[in-house]
């Protein structure tokens, strides 16, 4: 009798140390939760069930051969990243985000919601925490259960499958392929529905040119600047759209050959408000008046981020050799945002032409540039490689005409001249960013109008431009060269024209 009641002694012992063992472990866990991460048990792993180990939910009408899809959580690991410091945080950041969407009416318990490029879906988490249970995620990992495999530019969904759709963390900005990003957001987007997004467009600039992805398809509701949740996004901007019953282009916008006339954008004349200012009087030395002016010259982008546009292009108008402006100047010295530029090279003069066959990322037009399609004439100025003082600096200048007609003071070629304001409209739009330089021996005062004329001026962002004139000759001191009609103050006209029509416009020599 008293083995057995030894016996039982010692089990409720041992019972009475496992329960004592593990109220300790609930109380150091409890400990870490608050003291450690500085949150309390509303959230996370202490509170095990949060988020059940065999958590599901179904999306219907999913991607292509599928409709629907269907997660599971499976990875214990997942406690640890749902009771971490950070992923708290960004859970009530969203949290509240997303509760005053519903107040304002762009979200409610019943939307069908998709997070983009979600990353660990701390956003998902935090509509389903407030009711939003119809919610899924995509990013390039998946993060089961709530966010699945995918990208932004190539979303795994069917059309109109989403009343809203998300994307945070300013993760537009980052995208490669805005474009795409902006028309997967309309193809999956509900008529009606609303899309929301944080991105960094702070300057008028980039926020406009990301209105311009969605055209006329959304319908811009509002937009306001909140702090963001972690240092490497400190303050962004919210937009919230809404995708139009009817979707259509806006004539004009995407495709650059739609209107002949255009008005440059209001965003756009900001910008001139804050260039350098022009250079009133005429410089007795060019060259060493360029290298000062460089310095102070305001390029577009050191005033604006350039982020959501389509492409990057460069346009090289009058660019002699490849290692000329090209990569003298342009590859160098322009500040081009880590962005990677498309870059044309227009230039008639043949003998540069075989240095370009071996530039990759470079294609060369190997014509003049001009206001119609036609052969003309093209004087070439000595070696090349040198600079004719006598002459002035020009390589080359176009000579209109039909025949030789005997008044030229140098070597004489025939051409074959496109229209340059035409190619523009073929090769570019609105959606995309382009700086063009341009140096063609005069032929700036017919280009310019021509450019005005076709409407192709409002395709471009930044120009730089060299203006030529009767200058003061080097070698001749009181005497000015005859090789160009117009005058300083003529050149000055010009640049004055572009800016006052909102062109950004510097002058270059």
């Amino acid at each position: 009798m008293e083995q057995t009641t030894g016996k039982h002694s010692f089990l409720r012992n041992i019972m009475v140390k496992a329960l004592l063992f593990g109220v300790l472990i609930i109380v150091a866990r409890f400990a870490y939760v608050v003291t450690v991460t500085g949150e309390s048990c509303n959230i996370g792993d202490f509170c095990f069930f949060s988020l059940p180990e065999n958590f599901n939910f179904v999306i219907a009408g999913a991607g292509t051969g599928a409709s629907a899809v269907a997660v599971r959580s499976t990875s214990v690991g997942r406690k640890d990243l749902y009771t971490s410091k950070g992923w708290i945080k960004a859970v009530r950041f969203y949290s509240s985000v997303f509760q005053d969407l519903i107040s304002d009416g762009y979200l409610t318990p019943f939307s069908k919601s998709l997070c983009v490029e979600t990353g660990a879906g701390q956003d998902v988490f935090a509509l389903k925490e407030i009711g939003v249970e119809d919610s899924i995620g995509i990013s390039k990992k998946s993060s089961k259960p709530l966010v699945i495999a995918g990208e932004g530019h190539r979303m795994p969904f069917d059309d109109n499958t989403f009343d809203f759709v998300f994307s945070g963390g300013a993760r537009l900005d980052r995208s490669s392929k805005p474009l795409d990003f902006a028309s997967e957001i309309v193809r999956t987007l509900k008529p009606e529905g609303f899309f929301t997004v944080h991105v960094r467009a702070k300057d008028t600039y980039s926020f406009n040119s990301f209105l311009d992805l969605f055209n006329s398809s959304c319908k811009f509701i509002k937009s306001r600047d909140i702090d963001g949740f972690d240092s490497l996004v400190p303050f962004i901007r919210e937009i919230v759209m809404q995708k139009q019953s009817e979707t259509r282009e806006i004539l004009g916008k995407s495709d650059g050959n739609s209107v002949n006339k255009c008005s440059v954008p209001g965003h756009k004349r900001e910008l001139v408000g804050h260039a350098e200012p022009l250079i009133e009087e005429e410089p007795l030395k060019p060259w060493i008046t360029l290298k000062k002016n460089i310095k102070n010259i305001k390029y577009l982008t050191s005033m604006a981020d350039i982020s959501f546009k389509r492409r990057y292009v460069y346009v090289d108008v009058g660019a002699r050799g490849y290692g000329s402006s090209i990569v003298g100047w342009f590859k160098k010295q322009y500040p081009k945002q880590n962005k990677t530029f498309e870059i044309y090279a227009i230039e008639a003069d043949k003998r540069f032409h075989q240095e370009y066959k071996s530039k990759k990322g470079v294609s060369l037009l190997p014509y003049a540039a001009w206001v119609r399609n036609e052969t003309l004439y093209f004087e070439i100025n000595g070696d090349p490689g040198k600079e004719l003082l006598d002459k002035g600096r020009g390589m080359g200048r176009i000579k209109p005409m039909q025949s030789n007609s005997g008044d030229s003071d140098g070597e004489v070629e025939r051409i074959q001249a496109f229209d340059f304001a035409e190619w523009l409209k073929n090769t570019v739009t609105e959606k995309d960013f382009v700086v063009m330089k341009m140096d063609v021996e005069g032929t700036e005062f017919d280009l310019i109008p021509r450019l005005f004329e076709t409407g192709a001026i409002c395709l471009i962002d930044e120009i730089l431009l060299e203006c030529h004139y009767n200058r003061w000759q080097r070698l001749v001191p009181g005497k000015r060269s005859t090789k160009y009609e117009k005058t300083y103050g003529q050149c000055l006209e010009l640049f004055a024209s572009l800016r006052e029509s909102g062109v950004l416009v510097h002058q270059w020599w």
